[in-house]
């Protein structure tokens, strides 16, 4: 697992653990997106409307990842949510801010 992606969940976990989502969402660019496959939610564009999502509909439950597949400034994760479930998180980097997030949950 690179070391920006343990961050990236550590932050994730953290912030579902004491509902503060700041600093993870402090990581992601100013003009970063977020998009979810097969959810209605978003897409969200810019640090503003992903932080406005946050704090809107915080997500439950914290995840694990299950394996990652780099591809230069692209990491695909396979995750598990702790209380169930598996999906993928595409996620593309500037430097070391989230640029593009996308999330899809398996059926």
């Amino acid at each position: 697992m690179t070391d920006r992606v343990a961050g990236h969940m550590a932050l994730f976990n953290e912030a579902v653990r004491g509902g503060d989502f700041g600093a993870f969402v402090a990581t992601f660019a100013p003009d970063a997106v977020m998009r979810f496959v097969g959810v209605p939610a978003g897409p969200f564009a810019g640090r503003e409307q992903i932080a406005e999502a946050y704090a809107h509909q915080p997500p439950t439950d914290t995840m694990r990842v299950l394996s990652v597949a780099t591809d230069g400034e692209t990491d695909v994760v396979r995750f598990a949510w702790d209380a169930g479930g598996t999906g993928t998180m595409t996620v593309r980097w500037r430097g070391p801010l989230v640029e593009d997030l996308t999330v899809a949950f398996d059926g």
